[in-house]
C-alpha cells in the first residue's frame, strides 16, 4: 500500500516515456506552492504579529493620561435599540501639557458629564489630544489577527500562482492535444470507414 501511495504521488518526478514536459512544471508549481505556504506564511505571520505588536506598544508608551477641566457639558448619547450606550462622547476640554503649556481642544471624556468636571485626557508628547492606547488584551488580538491574515495573505497568493500555472499548462496540454489529433485523427478515421 505504502509504495503504491507514494507510487501516485511522485509520478510525475519519475522518468517514464508518459511523462510531459508540463508534468514536471506543475509538480514544481506544486512543491513550490507547498514550500511557500509552509515556510513563507508562518514567517509572514510572525514578521506581521511582530510589526504591529511594536507599534502598538510603542503607542502605549508615547501616550500619556493628565487631567483636564470639562469646558461645556458633555453631551449624553441615545441608547440603542439593545440598551447599550457608547459611554464615551466628544467635548471641549482644558488641560496642561508636558510641557506647562495650557491647552484647549475636544476630547473623548464621559458622557453626561458637567462643565467644570475633572476628566482624564489621552495626550501625545507635544500634549495633543489622541485617542485612548489600546489595552494589552487589544494589542494582543490586533497582533494575532495581523499575523493571521498575513499568512492567510501569503497562503492564498501562492495558491493562486500555483491555479494560474496549472490553468496555463492544461491550456497548453489541450492545445497539444488538438494538434496530435488533428495529425492522427483522419488516419485513424480513414482505417475505420473503410
Amino acid at each position: 500500500m505504502g509504495t503504491e501511495v507514494r507510487g501516485r504521488w511522485m509520478w510525475r518526478w519519475r522518468r517514464n516515456p508518459l511523462r510531459r514536459r508540463s508534468d514536471v512544471i506543475e509538480a514544481w508549481a506544486v512543491l513550490v506552492a507547498g514550500l511557500v505556504m509552509a515556510v513563507g506564511g508562518p514567517v509572514a505571520g510572525v514578521a506581521a504579529g511582530t510589526a504591529v505588536d511594536e507599534a502598538l506598544r510603542q503607542e502605549r508608551v508615547d501616550r500619556h493620561r493628565v487631567p483636564g477641566v470639562l469646558k461645556e457639558d458633555a453631551p449624553t448619547t441615545t441608547p440603542a435599540a439593545d440598551g447599550a450606550t457608547t459611554a464615551r462622547v466628544s467635548a471641549i476640554v482644558r488641560w496642561t501639557g508636558p510641557d506647562g503649556a495650557v491647552h484647549t481642544g475636544t476630547a473623548r471624556v464621559q458622557e453626561g458629564k458637567k462643565a467644570g468636571d475633572a476628566t482624564v485626557v489621552w495626550t501625545d508628547g507635544r500634549g495633543r489630544p489622541v485617542q485612548q492606547p489600546p489595552t494589552a488584551e487589544q494589542i494582543a488580538t490586533r497582533s494575532v489577527l495581523a499575523g493571521a491574515s498575513a499568512a492567510a495573505g501569503v497562503g492564498a497568493v501562492s495558491l493562486a500562482g500555483r491555479g494560474i500555472v496549472r490553468w496555463r499548462l492544461d491550456r497548453s496540454r489541450t492545445q497539444e492535444w488538438g494538434r496530435a489529433w488533428a495529425e492522427v485523427g483522419p488516419r485513424w478515421s480513414r482505417r475505420h470507414n473503410t
